[in-house]
């Protein structure tokens, strides 16, 4: 009777479980599928190439364990670099590679 009563509670929270995960569009993180809501709008050859660019790109990223995200955050890194002028002084951290 126990056990039932664990099972009953399990189901009946059962959604909160998910609700951290990404959300998916046909296989693909919603982020890196904006180019086709953008040829929506500027439907040419030049757009739909991009968004095939892109989106194969951040496939290839996310096959080697690259979230959209964290992609974008080491862009970021590589293109400014590890210093954080905006931060105050005492308020910097080191940033760290946990990869």
């Amino acid at each position: 009777m126990a056990n039932k009563i664990a099972e009953l509670q399990e189901q009946l929270n059962w959604h909160w479980r998910n609700t951290m995960r990404p959300i998916r569009f046909f296989g693909l993180d919603v982020k890196a599928a904006v180019p086709f809501f953008v040829l929506l709008f500027f439907p040419r050859w030049s757009t739909l190439i991009f968004a095939f660019l892109v989106v194969a790109f951040f496939q290839f990223l996310e096959k080697r364990g690259l979230t959209f995200d964290a992609a974008m955050r080491a862009t970021r890194l590589l293109i400014f670099g590890p210093k954080r002028p905006a931060l105050m002084t005492f308020r910097h951290r080191k940033l760290k590679d946990f990869g």
